[in-house]
């Protein structure tokens, strides 16, 4: 029978197949083969009754995350807020840029619009071709367009802790009452709520992943195959880099670059190109030697 594993704790995995929910534990073999099962995995398992049974394998991935744990994800949604925390092109570009890598479509959220405009964050998210929204969990402004974003997938929502990720989820979908976490005023952020990372069944093959955050840029992605595809992962910018002069081009300083020569013209956001160049930056000392071992699973 295969299945969804929707939450795992302490080597128990729950898995969903066949209108049941199952709780699971994994067969020997795959602490031999040093693969672990991870939530999001699409399985193979075999009840003993109506509520336990074993994993046998686990299906091929689309990907995985090592930070949180989580496999198979079909979108990210990418959560800023007006205020408390502001808006960080960084972060948000960090994030997108993971989830390129990854085969995973970026959504972009700006939420709290009660509170006041963020165009100018639109207006970069639009140009640079991700899906872009402005919503309120508090008033239910442009939620319907979420909904319908999240049908058929299985999705994450991601972003710093405090601009309302449980309060989104809460009001997307009536029932769920996940425990949301006040901002602290002198931090000007806030505490995670979530514990675990789980997939919350919110429809047939609707699936969101409630998770305790992703690190900006995950230990697996520090590697020399994220640094050498990097420019893949900024596809507004790699549409310009078939114009560099040199091969070697790194698309940061060099004479004859297409995609300096597109942030000139402004066909390029000046936020994206300095996340592109903060990235290659941090990453430019790992070598196919030292970056060996972070592979894209």
């Amino acid at each position: 029978m295969n299945g969804i594993i929707l939450k795992a704790i302490a080597g128990f995995y729950y898995v969903d197949a066949g209108g049941l929910l199952y709780e699971c534990k994994a067969r020997g073999s795959f602490r031999k083969s040093g693969v672990s099962p991870l939530v999001g995995d699409r399985v193979e398992m075999e009840p003993c009754d109506e509520k336990t049974g074993v994993i046998d394998a686990i299906l091929p991935r689309k990907n995985a995350l090592s930070r949180p744990p989580v496999a198979n994800l079909d979108q990210l949604l990418i959560v800023s807020s007006f205020e408390n925390p502001a808006p960080n092109t960084a972060v948000i570009d960090r994030m997108t840029a993971v989830a390129v890598y990854h085969g995973i479509k970026p959504i972009l959220l700006f939420n709290k619009c009660e509170l006041g405009q963020m165009d100018e964050f639109v207006r970069i998210y639009q140009a640079a071709g991700f899906p872009t929204y402005v919503v309120s969990a508090r008033e239910g402004e442009g939620l319907e367009a979420i909904r319908r974003e999240l049908q058929g997938s299985v999705s994450a929502f991601t972003g710093n802790s405090g601009v309302g990720k449980s309060s989104l989820l809460n009001s997307l979908f009536e029932g769920l009452s996940l425990q949301t976490g006040a901002v602290s005023e002198k931090l000007g952020r806030g505490r995670h709520t979530t514990r675990h990372t789980e997939l919350l069944k919110l429809g047939d093959n609707t699936f969101v992943a409630d998770t305790p955050g992703f690190s900006s840029v995950p230990e697996g992605d520090r590697s020399y195959d994220f640094k050498t595809n990097l420019i893949h992962c900024f596809p507004d910018l790699e549409q310009f880099a078939g114009g560099c002069r040199f091969t070697s081009c790194t698309h940061t300083r060099e004479a004859g670059c297409g995609v300096l020569e597109a942030l000139k013209n402004g066909a390029v956001q000046q936020s994206r190109h300095a996340s592109y160049c903060r990235l290659s930056e941090e990453l430019k000392d790992i070598t196919a030697w030292s970056g060996s071992k972070h592979k894209k699973q």
